[in-house]
C-alpha cells in the first residue's frame, strides 16, 4: 500500500487551502498513491477563534470537495481534519473517503489539547471544541486501519483497541508545535509503532514561522520495527510511505507481543 503524506501550507483563506488540497491529491495520485493523508486542520489557521468561523456542518464544503475528488481519482483520502459543526458543539473531525467518494469514518477528536507548558506551549481545545466519544476503525481492501487525531495519540490505551480491532495502520492527521515536536513526535510515532506491530502515520501541515500556532511539521511514517521509512523536514512537501502489510505478522511472530499479553494481570487493585 502506496501512502502520501501531504504536509501542505495552511492559510487564512479556506477555498485557497481546499484547492491546494486538491491539487495535492492530484498529484499523489499521479505518482501511484493509494491512499492519501491530509494535515489537522487543513482548511483553517489553528487557533481557537478561528474554529467556529471555518466550520462547516456534515456534508459542508471541504467534505464535498474531498469526496467528488476521491471518486474522481479512484484513491482513499484521509481528510485531515475540519471544524466540524452539530448544534452549538464545533469538533475537530477527520472524514476518510473510499474509491468511489463514499464516507467510510468520521472521527472527533476525543482527547482535546489543553496544555500550559513551562516555558514553552500554552493552548486550550476546550474553549472552543467539544470532545468526540469514538474509536475509530475503518475497512479498506488492504484490511482494517485506524484513525485518530494529533493530541489522541498519546493515548496508549486509545492506540491498543485500535490494533485489537486489527487496524494494521494508524493515521494521524496531526499539528505538533515547536514545544511538543522535538520532544515526543518522532518518540511516538516510532514507539507507538513497536508497542502495536503495526504502522503508524503522521501527517502535519508545513510549518509557518509567521501563524500564531507554529506547527512543526515533520510528518513521519514508521513501520512494525519501529523504523523510520520517511519524514519531511519543516518545508511544504509531499512524501511516499510503501507499506509492506505483510511484515506486521512476520515481525509479531518473531516478538509474541500482543499475543504474550497477559491481561489476566492488567488491573489496578488495591494492596
Amino acid at each position: 500500500m502506496r501512502a502520501a503524506l501531504i504536509q501542505m501550507p495552511v492559510t487564512a483563506n479556506k477555498r485557497t487551502n481546499i484547492e491546494t488540497a486538491s491539487r495535492k491529491l492530484r498529484e499523489a495520485k499521479a505518482h501511484g498513491a493509494d491512499l492519501a493523508i491530509l494535515p489537522e486542520m487543513f482548511c483553517c489557521p489553528y487557533e481557537n477563534a478561528c474554529f467556529r468561523a471555518y466550520g462547516e456542518p456534515e456534508g459542508g464544503e471541504a467534505q464535498k470537495a474531498l469526496s467528488v475528488l476521491a471518486a474522481e481519482l479512484e484513491l482513499y483520502v484521509v481528510g485531515g481534519s475540519i471544524p466540524e459543526l452539530e448544534g452549538e458543539n464545533v469538533y475537530n473531525t477527520s472524514y476518510v473517503y473510499g474509491r468511489r467518494g463514499e464516507p467510510l469514518a468520521r472521527h472527533r477528536k476525543a482527547h482535546l489539547f489543553d496544555i500550559g507548558v513551562t516555558g514553552g506551549q500554552h493552548f486550550m481545545e476546550s474553549d472552543t471544541l467539544s470532545p468526540g466519544n469514538s474509536i475509530t476503525t475503518f475497512e479498506t481492501e488492504f484490511g482494517i486501519m485506524g484513525l485518530c487525531i494529533c493530541f489522541d495519540f498519546r493515548f496508549e490505551e486509545l492506540v491498543r483497541c485500535m490494533c485489537l480491532r486489527g487496524a494494521k495502520c494508524i493515521f494521524v492527521p496531526a499539528a505538533f508545535n515547536m514545544t511538543t515536536g522535538p520532544a515526543h513526535w518522532e518518540l511516538l510515532f516510532r514507539q507507538r509503532a513497536v508497542d502495536n506491530q503495526c504502522f503508524t502515520i503522521g501527517v502535519s501541515p508545513a510549518r509557518d514561522e509567521a501563524a500564531s500556532y507554529v506547527a512543526y511539521g515533520n510528518s513521519i511514517a514508521a513501520d512494525p520495527w519501529g523504523t523510520v521509512l520517511c519524514r519531511a523536514g519543516a518545508e511544504e512537501a509531499t512524501l511516499y510511505a510503501d507499506m509492506d502489510l505483510s511484515r506486521i505478522e512476520s515481525i509479531r511472530r518473531q516478538l509474541p507481543i500482543l499475543s504474550a499479553r497477559r491481561t489476566d494481570l492488567y488491573e489496578v487493585r488495591e494492596r
